[in-house]
């Protein structure tokens, strides 16, 4: 099968898969009246693609390999993280999935269907650079391949320390109305996401060196627009205003918004 049909095909195949899996999602979230569960289910559709790609793609395997495995370990981290902070708490909608429930108010059930299928077709759009990557026949690894896999490491550390940091702070009951603003979360707002936007700078970087690689540059803008403009930023900084204003605006005026830069005075 010639290179672009069979991208093609891979990416019609994970696409189908997605669909499908958050249909099923759409309803469990119906019948459990939460929604929070596609973010659960979002980062869990790229292991399913993962799979896709490596067993159809017609790549050079060590890269393969290297790619899928590091490509498998982010998203099953992420998703595992996510299962443990939204399945614990399933009678309780997340924030901003609750303010769009009032929002959409009988056009809720509806409207999550779509974003839920909307997610689906997110998870394929962002996996292009996987796709790229694991069709490059090229038997030898590149200098910009083992920058990206240098800064996918840093990345991946980064967010899951950032992860793990919040989650012992909202363990302390002390803690309860305060914001967060030790370890990393004392230079910014949003360490997670930032560092989760860098593991799609380095897909990017490690896709440069493969035939049509300036295409993967889609995944890394998508979710930098989507983290700082649409459902991560604003509506995580939406609820913590809600939540606890005074102290929130307090941590607003002394830190970056997302990326990572020195403590203001």
């Amino acid at each position: 099968m010639p290179q672009s049909q069979n991208l093609f095909f891979i990416a019609l195949i994970s696409l189908i898969a997605c669909c499908f899996i958050m249909a099923m999602v759409w309803l469990w979230a119906k019948k459990i009246k939460n929604a929070g569960v596609v973010d659960v289910f979002w980062a869990l559709n790229f292991p399913v693609i993962t799979l896709i790609t490596f067993l159809l793609s017609e790549g050079f395997d060590p890269r393969k390999i290297l790619i899928c495995g590091m490509f498998l370990l982010a998203e099953l981290r992420l998703g595992i993280h996510l299962w443990q902070r939204v399945i614990g708490h399933l009678d309780e909608e997340e924030g901003r999935y609750e303010q769009l429930r009032k929002e959409w108010g009988d056009k809720a059930n509806r409207n999550f269907f779509v974003f839920f299928q909307f997610q689906a077709i997110s998870n394929v759009v962002l996996a292009v650079p996987f796709f790229i990557i694991t069709a490059n026949p090229s038997q030898s690894i590149s200098v910009l391949e083992y920058i990206g896999a240098a800064l996918w490491v840093i990345a991946f550390f980064g967010e899951m320390i950032a992860d793990r940091q919040l989650a012992a702070f909202k363990k302390d009951p002390s803690n309860k109305g305060k914001v967060c603003d030790t370890g990393l979360w004392y230079y910014s707002r949003h360490p997670n996401y930032f560092f989760e936007w860098l593991t799609w700078m380095a897909y990017f970087i490690f896709a440069l060196a493969s035939p049509w690689g300036f295409l993967a540059l889609v995944s890394p803008a998508i979710i930098l627009y989507l983290l700082t403009q649409v459902t991560g930023v604003p509506n995580n900084e939406e609820q913590n205003l809600r939540s606890k204003p005074v102290a929130y605006k307090k941590y607003q005026q002394t830190t970056s918004s997302f990326f990572l830069w020195f403590k203001k005075e």
